[in-house]
């Protein structure tokens, strides 16, 4: 009893110490709080325990005893669940599943003992609050925070008005970029892109056929753009015209930040494009879920060989190239930390003829390519807090530039 006792005090003050010190939200730490509560009556458990089998100096040192065993046990038991459903250990299940064995012996022993409980309504009464309270934080943090209302940032974009070179060759467009945190978490910059797709826009001289129409739509499933049906107007696949990221990765942008910057779009004055349309993406972590342990840095690309994953070669064989960026992050709570493998963010700043985009995923060393099941996709998007952000087509006709 006093193992099991001391080795639960040991291990919850631990884990209670630093969530109470370093958990990134406030159910978080006052998770830390009610576990440092438990580490101190499993403690005077233990001392419940020397008094009530070997002393005999207080006379209710076997109720003692009997709370911090019950304390142990339900707490040993929902540490259990939790590294069970998330953890990636063998070792700590293993450990907290005997601590939990050992904290039911504990108490039906000390039960047996005929203690003498005072009150013994008021005692049973406090019992449940506790075990209603430790049950409904357990629950709040591993079932209503991974699924509560989720809140993004917004991106705005603007195009302002085309100005001509001086020698008339040339022409560029202003976009401007807005990205606003009305919520009330931060967000980690994972990555950013903008990017211009030249577009022909050839006009048939009389009604298109049905069969033609019906040809525009099999050409959406091979771009990333998806352009209207049109009786004159003959569908032509976007190509790329400039590509650019707009942020500053692994920096972040805090609750009710705003940030803002202006690009500029060059094109020639003979361009054979008719329009131009202009899309600005962004890939965010929430800072509430994961920290990102700095720096983001760069680790390789498609092109220059190395160690990259099949599916980045798999898509440099197709055109689609890539930049790799990554870090390494830490979970939100102590628990995951002790009992689940490092993981690793991967940002993949992926662009071709047909577009750019950004992806980002998080996984353990060595998995960083594997392309997991959407179930496991959606878990690990919801655990960390990942967010994708779009805006656009911004579209520009050219016409009138072209025509000066």
């Amino acid at each position: 009893m006093l193992l099991t006792l001391i080795l639960t005090t040991a291990l919850l003050a631990r884990f209670g110490a630093e969530d109470f010190a370093h958990a990134l939200t406030f159910p978080g730490r006052i998770t830390g709080a009610a576990l440092l509560a438990v580490a101190f009556t499993t403690l005077l458990g233990a001392a419940g325990v020397l008094d009530h089998w070997i002393r005999h100096s207080f006379s209710h040192s076997g109720l003692v005893a009997l709370i911090g065993a019950f304390a142990a046990l339900l707490t040993n038991v929902l540490v259990l669940v939790e590294t069970v459903k998330d953890g990636d250990s063998k070792w700590y299940p293993t450990l907290f599943a005997a601590l939990s064995a050992g904290s039911a012996w504990a108490v039906l022993t000390v039960w047996r003992t005929t203690v003498l409980i005072p009150a013994p309504k008021r005692v049973a009464a406090a019992v449940v609050v506790s075990s209603v309270i430790a049950v409904a934080n357990f629950s709040y943090q591993n079932l209503y925070v991974p699924y509560q209302r989720k809140t993004e940032p917004l991106i705005t974009l603007s195009v302002g008005k085309a100005v001509r070179s001086k020698d008339g060759k040339a022409f560029s467009v202003p976009v401007d970029i807005t990205i606003q945190n009305h919520g009330s978490v931060g967000f980690y910059v994972l990555g950013t892109e903008f990017h211009a797709m030249g577009l022909r826009v050839p006009l048939s001289p009389k009604d298109r056929l049905r069969k033609q129409w019906q040809d525009d739509t099999e050409q959406w499933s091979k771009s990333s753009v998806v352009n209207p049906l049109s009786r004159r107007e003959v569908y032509q696949p976007g190509e790329l015209v400039a590509a650019k990221p707009w942020m500053p990765i692994g920096q972040w942008i805090e609750s009710s930040g705003t940030f803002a910057t202006r690009l500029v779009v060059q094109l020639p004055m003979n361009t054979p494009y008719d329009q131009v349309a202009f899309y600005a993406t962004a890939s965010l972590a929430r800072k509430d879920r994961l920290v990102l342990q700095p720096p983001l840095r760069f680790v390789g690309n498609s092109w220059g060989g190395g160690k990259i994953s099949g599916q980045v070669k798999q898509d440099q064989q197709r055109g689609v190239d890539s930049l790799i960026y990554r870090a390494r992050v830490r979970e939100n709570n102590a628990l995951d930390a002790y009992t689940r493998d490092a993981r690793f963010v991967t940002v993949y700043w992926k662009f071709g003829p047909q577009g750019v985009n950004v992806l980002a995923a998080v996984a353990r060393k060595g998995e960083e390519g594997r392309v997991p099941p959407l179930a496991e996709q959606r878990e690990m998007v919801s655990r960390y807090g990942l967010v994708d952000l779009f805006a656009g087509p911004h579209v520009r006709t050219l016409w009138d530039i072209k025509s000066k």
